[in-house]
């Protein structure tokens, strides 16, 4: 069954309690977060580009890490200005983005810390410019939903293709995972 976008970003919202004064706070300062975008995109790529798996990855040959970048910085707009108000746009572009990192193969132990990279520049960032904390506390709501999105996108493909692949039911997989756990 797909994920239903929305749905989950409405989930997403209420369990890290990003709230209608968390969004203003990040529209008011969207000017800002383009700003920074790029420097914040130098932070990202830098910190995967140290690990070999995923240098490799990003450096094909095929311009992909400026298309990456690129849509880094994007993204990284879009989280100050919600696109539609963090709406069904917000929450789809999200879900896709989720789909292109399990795609290209940038996994969660990968995207993870380098968020948490992301996160402490930003705040330094931030903090050297003067902005309020209120602006801290909503960019991490927002990076955490985000996050959340491209964490999600690993489960879904990975359930879907083996339920695809063997015929299994949704039940009998949840109950091997949980099988499987508990020998662990």
């Amino acid at each position: 069954m797909p994920l239903e976008t929305l749905a989950f970003l409405s989930t997403l919202e209420q369990r890290v309690g990003l709230t209608d004064e968390d969004k203003a706070t990040l529209k008011s300062q969207a000017d800002w977060g383009l700003q920074v975008a790029p420097e914040m995109a130098d932070h990202f790529y830098a910190y995967l580009g140290r690990d070999a798996e995923m240098s490799a990855i990003l450096h094909d040959g095929n311009g992909r890490i400026h298309r990456l970048r690129e849509t880094f910085i994007q993204w990284f707009h879009e989280m100050f200005t919600g696109m539609d108000d963090w709406g069904q746009a917000y929450a789809d572009r999200r879900w896709k983005i989720g789909l292109v990192h399990v795609r290209i193969g940038i996994g969660p132990q990968h995207v993870v810390p380098a968020m948490a990279t992301v996160i402490h520049e930003v705040e330094k960032r931030i903090q050297v410019d003067g902005q309020n904390q209120a602006l801290k506390e909503a960019l991490s709501r927002i990076c955490m939903i985000d996050l959340a999105f491209i964490e999600q996108a690993y489960v879904e493909v990975s359930s879907d293709a083996v339920l695809r692949e063997t015929g299994w039911t949704q039940g009998l997989f949840r109950r091997l995972i949980a099988t499987g756990a508990r020998s662990m």
